[in-house]
């Protein structure tokens, strides 16, 4: 199972580079010419894509807003530090995560961990 992403515009297009040579498939907001768009219509974009929804914006660990059960996956990385730190931190815990379906499950990227809710049932 290899897993398709969708890349915010809150995170560098560093992220975008790194996870392709990584060998995923990996979809932007920048090249989707999607810069600011809402929330709603970045998040409705990756489940259209039926992809991994990767993010620096915390907004989106809401889960009132952002319902486990409805979405493919999301991955918020909540550290502060240059682009090549909160790259490299996504890329350790893509690595840590290796082989477990994602769809339905947040994932909080923070320094020196990552934090995994499920939606329930799973």
């Amino acid at each position: 199972m290899m897993w398709r992403f969708f890349v915010d515009e809150s995170l560098p297009n560093l992220a975008v580079q790194r996870l392709r040579e990584e060998g995923y498939v990996v979809e932007s907001v920048r090249e989707l010419n999607m810069q600011g768009a809402t929330d709603e219509a970045v998040f409705a974009e990756a489940q259209k894509r039926q992809a991994i929804l990767v993010t620096g914006d915390e907004d989106f660990a809401d889960i009132t807003r952002f319902p486990t059960e409805i979405h493919h996956g999301i991955i918020v990385v909540r550290l502060q530090g240059t682009k090549e730190q909160r790259v490299a931190a996504l890329l350790g815990a893509l690595k840590q995560l290796h082989g477990q379906p994602l769809k339905g499950v947040l994932v909080i990227v923070e320094l020196g961990r990552i934090r995994v809710r499920k939606q329930a049932g799973i």
